[in-house]
């Protein structure tokens, strides 16, 4: 059976990958889960130079969902080179660098000092943090600041482009359109939605910054409506994410329309989640007779009304 997805010039052996955020840099789960066997990893978001985050409480959990602000804590980009990609090359697995930046120019310096770095597969462009001042969400919400970021980081590289975009706006295909136009590769979605927690004995925030990042499975039928809209709007493949702790739900997201999938929040709580999802993916396909997975990619069945691409 073939399991490999191919997302412009990536080559990933099956369709499930870890989400940034959420399984570290990759070398602190060795022993723990075989990476090799994961479609790739997905980095912690890097920026410029070391970031400590945001001020503690950054975590809260939810009846549906976990709730973060950790504000893009990171070792920067130079000491990623020096001390995580050299172990993580060793991994017979795609690395996908997520960045994160204040500026344009910062996203581009951030890509010159990884182009001459063995081991980097492709590159991730967050422009949709909710959970930072600066850049984020300010950048994923403004259609021609996120133009200008795919324009400019495109000059820069031929490895694979990805754009993680926000839901935090109205149509989330007007997004991925001008990404593609700008010369993207592909577009991830979706990334966190605003969320907000109380204490209602201290009557506090349950977070420092006030509000943060909501993810778990109260998203993913958000995320599987963003998915289906850029489906149906843009053709460009898309990595769907967004509460998948399952191996049927990477399959719905799959039928939505993604042609890979990201999974984050599942891995705090089993790390081989991811694991678990890829082998159940190719029971799916194999008591379906489905001998290629992209098969199942947009197989949506829908009656009426009548689906238009």
């Amino acid at each position: 059976m073939k399991t490999e997805v191919v997302i412009g010039k990536l080559k990933i052996k099956n369709p499930v990958l870890v989400a940034s955020g959420t399984f570290g840099y990759g070398d602190e789960l060795l022993g723990t889960v075989d990476i090799n066997k994961l479609g790739g990893i997905v980095t912690k978001s890097l920026t410029l130079k070391p970031k400590i985050g945001n001020p503690p409480p950054r975590i809260a959990e939810t009846p549906c969902g976990m709730l973060n602000s950790i504000g893009l804590e990171n070792i920067g980009v130079d000491k990623f080179i020096t001390e995580k990609l050299p172990i993580l090359r060793n991994y017979d697995t795609a690395i996908i660098v997520n960045i994160a930046a204040k500026r344009v120019e910062d996203y581009c310096e951030i890509i010159n000092r990884l182009e001459d770095a063995e081991g980097v597969s492709a590159y991730e462009i967050n422009i949709s943090c909710p959970n930072v001042k600066e850049g984020g969400l300010e950048f994923g919400t403004n259609l021609s600041m996120t133009a200008k970021i795919v324009k400019e980081t495109r000059k820069l590289t031929d490895k694979t482009l990805i754009i993680k975009l926000t839901p935090n706006v109205t149509r989330i295909s007007d997004f991925a359109k001008v990404c593609k136009e700008e010369g993207a590769d592909a577009v991830s979605l979706i990334n966190t939605v605003v969320g907000m927690a109380i204490d209602i004995k201290t009557r506090k925030p349950k977070i420092a910054s006030i509000t943060g990042g909501l993810s778990g499975p109260a998203i993913k039928p958000i995320a599987i409506a963003k998915v289906f809209e850029v489906f149906r709007n843009v053709d460009i493949p898309i990595i769907g994410i967004g509460g998948i702790t399952t191996w049927e739900d990477a399959v719905e997201f799959m039928i939505a329309g993604a042609k890979a999938v990201q999974v984050g929040t599942a891995n705090f709580i089993d790390p081989t989640a991811s694991l678990q999802i890829i082998s159940g993916i190719i029971r799916y396909c194999e008591e379906n007779k489905i001998y290629d997975v992209n098969e199942i990619v947009g197989s949506i069945v829908i009656d009426s009304p009548k689906v238009e691409k």
